[in-house]
């Protein structure tokens, strides 16, 4: 009988041999924690689709980012919910607003938690995109200022990163000169470069109340067939400073997460968005999965496919996990 030279079990058949060997590596320092951080107080509002994640007011987002920081997460991303809503966003940019006072409280209780703030409009304008509206579409240039403007309001709260989502042409640009011209060149941007109009979106858009009130957002984020188009964002997003560049979303474009890295040298994040989670958790409390495997599994899959960051809603049970 044949047998052959090579023989995979032979290491496989040890678990100390399978650690010694392993590929891919995942820690609690690659994670980033999402948080929604609602005006007002008193308020602990979970997302019916998210099961775990909440709307937050201020003080509940402040203790749980206690607790994000004793789990050794490094990282939050911040989304806001303003008091009210109008057509420019205007909360967005407000001394005052829901994400610049929110900032203020984590860093004064939570100083050695770094703070990444979500700058886009969508959250606070009154139609739910991510710009002005001229002409019933989202206005590109005009837009600009806007979020040049949004970026320096968080910096000067206290935020330690800014990370562009909207998909405007040219904004990592104008909010790179905008910090630097403020004194802030040492404050890096993590780029949303490549962001598809994604169906797995569907959640998030409860969690942060901003489904957009007519269209859809397929004129400024990414065709999911497109693959090359992707290899042009993160270029130009590079080119026009940004320090990272982000895959949004990250399961179904894993391809894409490892044409970027192949591409660039640049630290890579992805963000395992609220469609993968709640389906993993849907699978989950129906016992059709394990969920504590399947998340692990999920983002080891992420730092195969090469990102350095995992912005994810399971961060905090990963890093018990991990633990």
């Amino acid at each position: 009988m044949f047998f052959p030279q090579f023989r995979a079990r032979r290491i496989r058949g040890n678990e100390v041999f399978r650690r010694m060997v392993r590929e891919t590596s995942l820690s609690v320092n690659d994670l980033v924690y999402p948080m929604f951080s609602a005006f007002g107080s008193g308020i602990k509002k979970e997302v019916s689709s998210m099961p775990g994640i909440y709307q937050q007011s201020i003080e509940f987002i402040v203790a749980e980012a206690k607790e994000v920081h004793a789990l050794g997460i490094p990282a939050v991303l911040l989304f806001g919910i303003p008091e009210t809503k109008d057509a420019v966003g205007s909360d967005a940019y407000s001394d005052t607003g829901i994400i610049q006072e929110t900032i203020r409280a984590i860093k004064r209780e939570v100083p050695g938690l770094a703070v990444i703030t979500d700058v886009c409009l969508c959250e606070y304008t009154d139609h739910g995109h991510c710009g002005l509206i001229i002409d019933g579409d989202v206005d590109n240039d005009s837009t600009l200022d806007l979020l040049a403007k949004e970026a320096l309001s968080h910096v000067k709260a206290g935020a330690d990163m800014v990370a562009p989502s909207d998909m405007m042409d040219g904004r990592v640009a104008a909010i790179r000169e905008e910090l630097d011209d403020n004194g802030y060149d040492a404050v890096p941007i993590m780029s949303y470069a490549v962001k598809y109009a994604s169906g797995y979106y569907g959640p998030f858009r409860e969690a942060a109340e901003s489904t957009p009130q007519f269209g859809d957002r397929r004129s400024y984020q990414m065709d999911p067939a497109n693959r090359l188009e992707a290899l042009r964002e993160a270029a130009a997003d590079i080119e026009e400073g940004a320090d990272i560049i982000m895959v949004k979303p990250g399961l179904p474009y894993l391809d894409i997460l490892r044409d970027l890295r192949n591409e660039h040298n640049l630290p890579l994040a992805v963000y395992n968005v609220s469609g993968e989670y709640s389906m993993i958790k849907a699978a989950a409390a129906n016992g059709w999965i394990d969920e504590q495997r399947v998340v692990l599994e999920t983002m080891l899959a992420f730092k195969r496919a090469g990102a350095d960051i995992i912005i994810t809603y399971h961060a905090k049970d990963v890093a018990r996990w991990l633990a």
